[in-house]
């Protein structure tokens, strides 16, 4: 894996990144007004959670809290495809939207693992 100088060059931010802002525009355009403060509230929040934490862990510099940030991105990403399904179930999308979002929540976990793996074997050569 590359060097990165800056939390933004790392392949998982962008990817996640563009997951969080389709994420932003789909609720802010499907979701009913009496959701406003719950449900759209909960998917915005846990989707900029995502990369909040990506970037958080990046920045402490040391292999171990950067693992336990993409863990927590990790989980973060999983709430909020929870959130997607929940939304599902109440009707707000349609189901070829859930699975499109679905592939996209599967890319950015494949890839949050993917960096995980990378920093437990750089912590092992320090």
């Amino acid at each position: 894996m590359a060097s990165y100088d800056h939390f933004y060059d790392l392949p998982v931010y962008k990817t996640c990144r563009e997951f969080r802002k389709k994420i932003s525009s789909i609720v802010k355009q499907s979701m009913p007004s009496n959701e406003k403060f719950e449900l759209t509230n909960q998917i915005i929040r846990s989707s900029r959670s995502i990369t909040a934490d990506v970037s958080e862990g990046f920045g402490r510099f040391h292999h171990q809290e950067n693992i336990q940030f993409c863990r927590i991105a990790r989980g973060s990403l999983t709430e909020t495809m929870e959130h997607l399904i929940t939304a599902f179930d109440e009707h707000y999308i349609n189901e070829d939207l859930l699975k499109e979002l679905n592939k996209d929540y599967k890319k950015c976990l494949k890839e949050l693992n993917t960096y995980i793996k990378y920093l437990k074997a750089a912590k092992q050569i320090m």
